[in-house]
């Protein structure tokens, strides 16, 4: 769904982030989301995103879990490109109820990507994070790497280039 910039504008973030495309039709819930994305909350019906099988259909979860450290690490340090790397999720259990995600931007980790981003210019952190049921068990860990780059970041000998696989 297109939204029009001046609505867009008009709209809270969490309004938006559940309004962005690709999550509207997963019917996303925010439940929390810092101004900072350090802390983010959000809930993923089972109903619109039920399997064959009656549980949750894991591309939901994947598409869902994709850019949210990317989303905290643009708003954590902007000036820099950022992007998913690498995603990776372990299903433990079967989700056969709504999924929380919960995502939590450690400071100990800032700490440690901003001294990445002052030596080397860019830094290619891993964030881990998950998806639990309605009890609160974790059913699906969320291992998500994410390059962190200066806007004008090309890498050596390649001036073409948008980003590197480096690191």
């Amino acid at each position: 769904m297109y939204i029009p910039e001046i609505l867009r504008r008009r709209l809270a973030p969490a309004r938006r982030l559940e309004w962005y495309p690709p999550f509207r039709a997963l019917r996303l819930k925010v439940l929390e989301l810092d101004t900072d994305w350090r802390r983010v909350r959000l809930l993923l019906p089972l109903a619109p995103n039920r399997n064959p099988g009656g549980g949750m259909f894991g591309g939901a979860m994947a598409c869902l879990a994709d850019p949210i450290a990317a989303l905290a690490c643009n708003r954590v340090f902007p000036g820099h490109q950022v992007w998913t790397r690498e995603l990776q999720l372990d299903f433990r259990h079967e989700g056969r109820s709504d999924m929380e995600l919960r995502f939590v931007f450690d400071g100990e980790q800032e700490r440690v990507i901003r001294e990445r981003l002052a030596a080397r210019g860019r830094a290619t952190p891993l964030f881990e994070y998950a998806f639990f049921d309605r009890t609160g068990r974790v059913c699906v860990d969320i291992r998500c790497r994410v390059a962190i780059r200066p806007h004008d970041y090309r890498p050596e000998g390649d001036a073409t280039q948008g980003h590197s696989h480096d690191e």
